[in-house]
């Protein structure tokens, strides 16, 4: 693929004095990122208030950005709320500390490590398969959320939340909160000590995570003091050693828990909402996918093994994630002679990426706004170009949980689905740019055991 990037001088929105284009920013991201690509092109200046800002949409910049970190560009500073849930961890981190963490972490979510969950994640999923009833009406998200909760933290802590889901819930809500106002732009230049409502329920949310973190750490401290080995993400986490034979810090240890807690819990429950929810309107793709898990899997629980017999399932999966990416923009900054296609970007410009915008490019994907899963099979006469896809962002600081979350997420739908379709009420719930892509008003739906009689818009789609 060829670059065809703007002649300069960059072409871009005009802003107001001070604020720059802010205000535009701040009322739609989604739909100000997919304005700059079709109005300007692939190359767009804008500001962020006094900042400089870049927009880059080919999937070949996109895939050089992501190279480039570390090198070209460092990450972007994403605010005080950010800050509040992650800390230090290997997501913000740069240089050395970057690397160090890297590798004290990365053991702990590689594919051995990762099949040995395979189980906790479908006796977790089938619990509550066995929790529904026919005609039963669920919150999507709520379920998912409550689902993929638990399956983190008994993979993550080896433990279950004790009766504290709920807590749990509120406290990534008001995260969720404070940081989608933060990168919307509504508070990321407040200096720290000013305490907004919003930041001050962040606190509040992030002193109920701490404390549930601390408590677990804790209690693996103690195990591991009696001798009682345990196998468990954290308990590897305790236990690595980085070249100097020094472990992660009480500190690090939190920072590193939250960062797979949020990668293995809030994305992909985020991802199975939206996959539900597409599912719920496309009768064709649930047809095929009950044809795959019944040849596959013919009643039976899956397995690990079986996640890779799946591909039609794992298709479903992808395409929600390109529809409805959870993470929904990913930002850097240049440093001194920087360039993206052979083109130099100004130090300390902001380059930004949304996988919102790419994902939905025409140009990469026909019919963009269709549920198409057939675009990912092998033999797709429309194959997709690389980093045209990049929900997990790329190169050496692709999300570490990847595989964990898509595992995960195949083989819960496959659990699921085997058993019930959710047939989501009418109606776009539209979409809320937090921390993740979540909905922005709950997905209602009705349970309904495979083989009962479907009502509404799905049967009549069926039935065309």
């Amino acid at each position: 693929m060829t670059s065809t990037l703007q002649p300069s001088p960059v072409r871009g929105p005009r802003g107001w004095p001070l604020l720059g284009n802010l205000p535009d920013f701040a009322r739609d991201p989604l739909g100000f990122f997919t304005r700059l690509r079709d109005d300007y092109g692939d190359w767009v200046s804008w500001s962020l208030g006094p900042r400089p800002s870049l927009l880059v949409s080919r999937p070949e910049q996109v895939g050089e950005l992501l190279a480039g970190v570390e090198t070209s560009f460092s990450p972007f500073e994403l605010g005080w709320a950010f800050h509040q849930v992650m800390g230090e961890s290997v997501v913000v981190s740069t240089g050395d500390d970057w690397r160090r963490k890297r590798a004290l972490v990365q053991p702990s979510v590689r594919p051995r490590q990762v099949r040995s969950y395979a189980g906790t994640m479908v006796d977790c999923a089938a619990a509550l398969a066995d929790s529904w009833a026919d005609g039963q009406r669920v919150d999507i998200q709520q379920e998912m959320t409550r689902l993929t909760q638990r399956i983190t933290v008994r993979t993550l802590f080896g433990t279950e939340t004790a009766g504290r889901e709920e807590v749990i819930a509120q406290a990534m809500a008001a995260s969720q909160q404070a940081i989608g106002a933060e990168l919307r732009g509504a508070t990321m230049f407040l200096p720290p000590w000013v305490r907004t409502p919003g930041r001050r329920r962040l606190r509040a949310g992030v002193a109920e995570l701490d404390r549930e973190i601390h408590r677990v750490i804790a209690e693996h401290r103690a195990a591991e003091a009696a001798g009682r080995e345990r196998d468990d993400l954290l308990s590897r986490l305790l236990r690595a050693r980085d070249e100097h034979g020094q472990p992660l810090s009480g500190r690090e240890l939190r920072d590193e828990s939250i960062t797979l807690y949020i990668g293995g819990h809030e994305t992909t429950s985020t991802a199975l909402t939206w996959t539900w929810y597409l599912l719920s309107q496309a009768p064709e793709v649930r047809a095929r996918l009950d044809a795959e898990l019944a040849e596959v899997l013919d009643g039976r629980l899956p397995g690990f093994d079986d996640y890779a017999r799946l591909p039609w399932t794992q298709a479903v999966i992808k395409e929600a994630l390109r529809l409805y990416p959870p993470i929904w923009l990913i930002n850097v900054v240049a440093r001194e002679g920087a360039t993206l296609g052979g083109r130099s970007v100004p130090t300390g410009t902001t380059v930004w990426c949304s996988q919102w915008s790419v994902h939905r490019d025409p140009r990469w994907f026909p019919q963009p706004e269709a549920f198409r899963p057939e675009r990912w099979d092998a033999d797709s006469p429309d194959p997709v170009p690389d980093h045209a896809w990049f929900p997990f962002g790329g190169g050496q600081r692709t999300c570490l949980g990847a595989r964990f979350a898509l595992v995960e997420a195949g083989l819960v739908l496959a659990t699921l689905a085997q058993r019930f379709r959710l047939q989501a009420d009418p109606g776009d719930p539209g979409v809320f740019t937090g921390l993740t892509l979540q909905p922005a008003r709950p997905i209602a739906a009705t349970v309904r055991a495979n083989g009962s009689p479907v009502a509404g818009p799905v049967a009549a789609s069926a039935a065309n």
